[in-house]
């Protein structure tokens, strides 16, 4: 009974980040939905910009911490190993949600794109978000988002230990999930001063966010990472001689 319920429970966390990675889009996007970055009267800037770096500042907290290693030793005392990363997609699912929710638009416009320029530029938005849902797939999507860890538990197996591999956009970037999200949130027809406050610093973000990355990565796999690391860029593709195909990465990235 406690493994089904285990596995409901990734279920529902699983639904749920579906929901809010389709929100994610529509929000950043400025489409669809009745708040985005950009609906709602303007207030202070100030006081928008402090509520706003607020809510970064809780989501980048929650994803950080409770992603290090040190974390989920001490973590997984408390729940199920195979719910571990269940309750870090959901964490991380209601941090988004509550940011969506309480996000300040900064009014002003720093560019706007019209004709060819801005299909193109929309076109470079909708890719970005292929990129990462599409990087999702190759490494192993529903391991990544905690439904694998509660099936196997389900049927009394334990999880396989993660595999070195390049699929892909991995022979390409070490980190393609990242790379998309940065161009998705830079690739505005119309940036408004607070969709360049958003990129700004979720770039930030997820540059400094990657430096613990690495150093987990290269603590959990050692020489084989810092090979794969020596030949293949972090994020921008074709900016590393390498001379011989890369043949080692992990199959989760956080």
């Amino acid at each position: 009974m406690a493994r089904l319920a285990q596995m409901a429970y990734a279920t529902a966390a699983y639904l749920l980040f579906l929901g809010v990675f389709l929100y994610a889009i529509a929000f950043v996007g400025d489409i669809f939905v009745p708040k985005t970055i950009d609906s709602g009267p303007s207030g202070p800037t100030l006081s928008a910009l402090a509520i706003d770096a607020l809510l970064l500042g809780v989501f980048a907290v929650q994803h950080s911490v409770m992603a290090r290693p040190a974390f989920k030793r001490w973590w997984t005392r408390v729940v199920s190993p195979a719910i571990e990363r269940s309750t870090y997609v959901l964490a991380s699912s209601l941090a988004l949600a509550l940011l969506f929710w309480q996000w300040r638009p900064i009014g002003g416009v720093v560019w706007a794109l019209n004709g060819l320029a801005g299909e193109t530029v929309l076109g470079a938005f909708v890719l970005g978000w292929l990129i990462v849902l599409a990087s999702t797939f190759m490494l192993s999507h529903f391991e990544l988002f905690g439904l694998s860890q509660a099936y196997a538990a389900l049927r009394a197996r334990a999880a396989g230990p993660m595999q070195f591999r390049t699929p892909m956009l991995y022979g390409l970037v070490r980190h393609p999930i990242m790379l998309g999200f940065i161009i998705a949130f830079w690739a505005a027809p119309v940036m408004s001063v607070g969709r360049l406050v958003f990129a700004i610093a979720t770039t930030l973000y997820i540059l400094i966010a990657l430096q613990f990355e690495e150093a987990d990565l290269m603590a959990s796999f050692g020489t084989a990472y810092a090979s794969y690391r020596g030949r293949v860029p972090m994020l921008l593709p074709f900016t590393r001689w390498r001379s011989a195909p890369a043949t080692g990465a992990p199959t989760i990235q956080r």
